[in-house]
């Protein structure tokens, strides 16, 4: 009888042994044996003995030991190596009586005491560069600087309406520098100034943003907070002795009229939420103010112009007339709010391309379009309201001879040339930068390292 057969009838099968099934037909028939563990391998050691026979016990020096350790001083004699002995400049304050038609294409320092734009509202990066090489902040007086100062005198006792200038030109020429100026000058003739040296980081998305629904815009608690904390440290001096006109409910603390403005302010330093609402607040009462003039300087002006890189819930991109400090400014420039006493100044930029200048804001300063400007370009009505009124302040392109006579004469003094001061140089330099001001420091005369 088959195995089979005797497991369709029922019969009992002997098993031999433990994985084994023995028929009566003497079949020894294995079952599943593959699920037993498995023995493990024996481990054969190597017979293969590196460096046998040698003694490691003095370790060999690296290779490279030393090819990093500096040298010592006394090896460092040439000048190129004296770095850190930097020449402080000795050149004229830039003061508010000294600028006259005499002062032109003279190079001065700004006061260390007075400096205060400097060190709280930031810089520019191209002038935040080069004030890193140098041992102090200066600048070069232009002619183009001594009018714009004279615009800034007649502002002081008129509508800020009347003086909107934006700073127009070709690229490196000295734009941002102006406008530092011009900062630089309000402050010390006692100007309330809010200077905002990079205008991009209000619509390229770098700070948090949150809708409110009262304005129906977008504010940036963090970037108006640290807004505020520059310049109440410009202007705290100033605001001691204003008060506010209005009262403002807010929740956390209402702010009556005629309470000192420095409550305002504190308001929004100490509560982040609050400070779009409590900056457009403070503008208000600058506005309404007449005993300090006002100036709103505002670089990458071209900046508030261009769509945001924020995103609605819908994923749309916003406007940047519809983020609450955009569009605050916007309506300074456009005039649609003013200044009893001031004026609005902006640089155009052109060093990201990224945030160009649009079509709206060239036809109305005048400037030629480098795009498509027939009749059928749609231009966008809300853009072309910000942009009436704005006057074309136009920056020379090229510096004159005695202009980056003084330049030279500034880099060579704080030892950033290697090269022997002659007129050769110079006006090789000059030519090369055809004049330029950007050009002529950072690609000729920084650029030039004699071994």
């Amino acid at each position: 009888m088959s195995f089979v057969t005797a497991l369709r009838t029922g019969r009992a099968v002997q098993s031999t042994s433990a994985g084994q099934f023995a028929s009566p037909a003497g079949v020894v028939v294995h079952t599943r044996g593959y699920a037993a563990p498995a023995k493990p391998a024996k481990k054969i050691s190597s017979k293969f003995r590196p460096n046998a026979g040698k003694d490691n016990s003095k370790k060999r020096a690296g290779r490279d030991a030393g090819l990093f350790r500096p040298m010592s001083v006394n090896n460092l004699t040439d000048p190129v190596f004296q770095s850190e002995q930097r020449v402080s400049l000795q050149l004229p304050l830039f003061r508010p009586e000294a600028i006259t038609s005499t002062a032109a294409a003279k190079a001065m320092a700004f006061p260390d005491n007075e400096s205060k734009a400097l060190k709280a509202y930031g810089l520019p990066t191209n002038i935040l560069v080069d004030y890193l090489l140098l041992s102090k902040p200066c600048s070069v007086v232009r002619e183009v600087t001594v009018n714009v100062l004279d615009r800034l005198d007649e502002a002081a006792g008129s509508s800020s309406k009347d003086t909107r200038l934006v700073f127009t030109g070709k690229p490196g020429c000295g734009k941002s520098y102006l406008l530092l100026q011009a900062v630089q000058y309000g402050i010390q003739k006692e100007w309330i100034s809010l200077y905002i040296p990079r205008a991009i980081n209000l619509v390229n998305s770098s700070t948090p943003y949150s809708y409110d629904a009262r304005t129906q815009t977008y504010g940036q608690p963090a970037y108006a907070q640290q807004l505020l904390k520059r310049f109440i440290d410009v202007n705290g001096s100033l605001t001691q002795s204003l008060t506010t006109q209005e009262s403002y409910p807010f929740e956390e603390r209402a702010i009556a009229s005629d309470a000192p403005l420095v409550d305002l302010i504190d308001l929004g330093l100490e509560f982040q939420h609050q400070a779009p609402n409590v900056l457009s607040a403070l503008l208000n009462e600058l506005a309404k103010q007449k005993k300090y003039p006002v100036l709103l300087a505002i670089d990458d002006f071209q900046a508030l112009y261009n769509t945001s890189q924020y995103r609605d819930p819908f994923f749309k991109a916003i406007k940047a007339y519809h983020l609450t400090l955009p569009r605050t400014l916007l309506e300074f420039a456009s005039g649609k709010r003013t200044f009893s006493r001031g004026a609005v100044l902006g640089a155009l930029s052109t060093q990201n391309t990224t945030y160009r200048t649009p079509l709206e804001l060239v036809e109305a300063l005048g400037l030629e379009p480098q795009a498509p400007a027939g009749p059928y370009v749609r231009r966008e009505a809300e853009l072309v309201e910000y942009a009436k009124g704005l006057q074309n302040f136009p920056v020379p392109d090229k510096l004159t001879v005695d202009e980056a006579a003084s330049i030279f004469d500034v880099w060579q003094e704080a030892k950033a040339l290697h090269i022997p001061r002659g007129d050769e140089i110079f006006l090789a330099k000059y030519t090369e930068s055809g004049g330029n001001a950007r050009e002529f420091v950072q690609k000729g005369l920084l650029q030039t390292v004699a071994m």
